[in-house]
């Protein structure tokens, strides 16, 4: 008999009708970045990262979400998610749509690889012969590079078993004493310092992975004993750090997080098929890891370690590169951002426009004699971090400058320690903020001394500080001299450096305060223009939709007949084109080569969108509760005719239009890839082919307007 649907059996008073569940609805999304993986418009190593890029963020979604619903469940906490579901139920379904997903990643890798192997990149198998020339390299590499570094550890009672880091890879050994046939069981932890893949020299690309160049010479590493099993592992760990109230030194308490989540409670084990069900309970009991979700795998652990094969020099089989442009509006002042910006507000998108431009906004408050103050929040801002370095030179040319550096940024945590450190010895004023809240806005404040008096020049992102993940994601960067933002950005600081609650916001609205009920009374007024008979409508770009206050609002907006369309890139928990519930709402997910990660929301104001009376804002934060209630985060109105055209009319606009890379959420909960039916429309391509606003500058001329993408007719 078929054990039931752990979905089908809830029956929480009708909540399960009216929400997805947040988990599973981020299972739907990872299902969709694989789906990429099989996109024969992508070219074949762009498909191979998308494979790893869906591995990665599922060993991400283990080591923190389901991490937290299983220590839920273990302390006997019946906390009910949005859908009505218990931690427990939540788990079980959670298990069986992994294991799916886990299943068909290991299907994309058999196909990929074989294509792969036609494209001349090969991955050597386990026993696979090679030729007496890459035989003998592949022993002496074995012999001089990775010998030395492994430490095969029996196991029996005289040997403690070893701790295995979190996405440890082992081996696992069965042997048998050629000398006296006694069985023997040993255990080789894969360093990370070794690199997954191998490249065996040559024209043609030959790689062979760790596990199988040991398995390879097993001769070498147990001399006298013939191997009758063995089997490779992995371990995923809680990796979540929670913030104790009554932490008082947030640097002192990280640096010992950060430790302790290396040892954290075992989440997951992966194993390969075929390793006996003995040994696989022996390894749980002695990992301590018996309450460890359990996976056998039939092909590849650790599907994000694929990655690094996308490094092979190939370029046909990537991407075109594309070279970002600097914003012309800029190049126009002589490369003088602050002359650029005084004259008028400038939007700047990226990856299409160079995230170099906010590095020179820096660069140059850093090295002009008349800035006397720079302030700046860092939520992630990479490994290599010009902005890091342009906040040090500032500092030591004696400038004031105050870093708001956020120490709950996950799996940045260390990174933001040390910058931290090196910008403390620089004379930077580091603040940590709210021990309770994170500091997620992206806001930048520069002061300059301008004749007798002082100007503000400001930036607002809705994206990182991080000259990486720039050049893939896209987001807004907005910088203004606008004496009501600064005004406002001034009191954002005060708020976080100093608790100091700001008593009157001219434009923006904050979180925890009141960005939420700003945001509802953006959605009222629509439905009073809906019930007044006018039209009401709401266009919304963000990266998640989970808030149930705010979504049941969307609810009685659609009832009222505010026509509501969402671009949710990742979880929505939101059921679109219900009857009687959410009847004029549609929610699409765009996929494709870069990651969309703006945050813009636009209102009619009482009018069709897009027009130019309507109320436009761009925003750190994503409707969920974390972003409404427990972040620092801002909503900023576009008020600049022409910024507020490009917005709207040019990067909303083309979200909605697109047709090549866009996914329609239907109220079942699936996913339906768009299909073409006449004209095929590619934002991306679009914006990397088609110069926006700011990166035309003068070229444009006075009288054109900003251009107008056209929507068809809606019902």
């Amino acid at each position: 008999m078929a054990e039931a649907d752990p979905i089908q059996t809830i029956a929480e008073s009708g909540a399960e009708a009216r929400y997805f569940n947040r988990e599973l609805s981020w299972l739907n999304f990872n299902q969709r970045v694989l789906e990429e993986a099989c996109n024969p418009a992508h070219p074949l190593l762009e498909r191979l990262r998308f494979l790893s890029i869906s591995g990665n963020n599922l060993d991400e979604f283990f080591m923190v979400r389901v991490a937290g619903l299983k220590g839920q469940q273990l302390q006997g906490v019946e906390l009910r998610s949005v859908d009505g579901l218990t931690p427990a139920q939540q788990l079980d379904a959670i298990g069986a749509r992994a294991d799916a997903l886990m299943a068909e990643q290991q299907k994309v890798w058999h196909d990929l690889r074989e294509a792969l192997r036609d494209a001349q990149i090969s991955v050597i198998g386990d026993g696979e012969a090679v030729d007496a020339r890459a035989e003998a390299w592949l022993r002496a590499h074995f012999l001089e590079q990775i010998f030395p570094i492994i430490t095969p550890q029996a196991l029996d009672p005289a040997h403690p078993f070893p701790f295995i880091p979190n996405k440890g890879l082992s081996l696992f050994f069965d042997l048998l004493r050629n000398s006296d046939k006694e069985v023997v069981q040993e255990l080789v932890i894969l360093p990370a310092s070794l690199p997954r893949f191998i490249r065996v020299p040559g024209k043609a690309a030959r790689y062979i992975a760790i596990e199988s160049l040991v398995r390879r010479f097993t001769d070498l590493l147990f001399p006298g004993f013939t191997v009758r099993e063995s089997g490779l592992f992995r371990i995923l760990r809680d990796s979540d750090i929670e913030i104790e109230e009554e932490a008082e030194d947030l640097v002192r308490y990280y640096r010992s997080a950060i430790k302790q989540r290396r040892r954290g409670r075992i989440i997951r084990l992966e194993m390969e098929t075929g390793v006996a069900e003995p040994v696989e309970d022996m390894l749980q009991t002695l990992m301590q890891g018996e309450d460890a979700m359990t996976v056998d795998i039939d092909g590849f652990v650790g599907i994000a370690d694929l990655e690094s094969l996308v490094d092979e020099d190939r370029p046909d089989l990537k991407f075109t590169a594309y070279v970002p442009r600097f914003p012309e509006r800029i190049a126009e002042y002589g490369e003088d951002c602050f002359a650029a910006i005084k004259a008028k507000d400038i939007v700047v998108h990226h990856p299409y426009e160079s995230f170099d431009v906010v590095i020179a906004f820096l660069a140059q408050a850093a090295a002009d004699p008349d800035v006397v103050a720079i302030k700046q929040t860092l939520y992630r801002a990479g490994k290599q971090s010009a902005i890091i370095r342009a906040l040090i030179d500032a500092a030591e040319a004696g400038k004031s400058v105050t870093a708001v550096v956020e120490l709950k940024a996950r799996f940045d945590e260390e990174q933001n320690l040390l910058w931290a450190s090196q910008l403390e010895r620089a004379g930077v004023q580091v603040v940590y903020g709210f021990i309770e809240w994170k500091t997620h806005a992206k806001i930048s404040m520069v002061v300059r001394r301008e004749g007798d008096s002082f100007r503000t020049y400001c930036h607002f992102g809705t994206g990182n500080y991080h000259p990486v993940t720039a050049r893939i994601y896209t987001d807004i960067s907005f910088f203004t001299a606008d004496p009501r933002a600064s005004r406002d950005a001034a009191a954002v600081f005060n708020y976080i450096t100093g608790y100091v609650e700001p008593q009157h916001m001219e434009l923006l609205s904050l979180s925890p305060l009141h960005l939420r009920q700003n945001l509802s009374n953006l959605i009222d007024a629509e439905i009073e223009h809906a019930r007044a008979g006018r039209p009401g409508t709401i266009w919304a770009k963000m990266n998640s939709l989970v808030d149930a206050a705010i979504i049941e609002k969307l609810y009685a907006a659609s009832n009222a007949g505010v026509r509501i369309e969402l671009i949710v890139r990742g979880i929505c928990c939101l059921r679109p084109g219900v009857p009687g519930m959410s009847d004029n709402i549609s929610v699409k997910s765009v996929v494709g080569r870069f990651l969309e990660h703006s945050r813009i929301w636009a209102f009619g104001n009482g009018k069709v969108l897009p027009n130019n009376d309507a109320r436009v804002f761009i925003s750190s934060a994503d409707w969920m509760p974390r972003n409404f209630d427990r972040r620092v985060e801002y909503m900023l109105p576009i008020e600049n005719p022409t910024v507020h055209d490009q917005i709207l009319d040019q990067v909303l606009v083309a979200n909605l239009l697109d047709n090549e890379q866009s996914w329609a959420l239907h109220s079942d909960g699936n996913y339906v890839r768009l299909t073409p039916e006449k004209k095929r429309f590619n934002l991306h391509h679009y914006f990397m082919t088609n110069p926006s606003l700011s990166g035309r500058g003068a070229s444009r001329r006075k009288d054109e307007k900003v251009p107008k993408l056209s929507l068809p007719a809606r019902d």
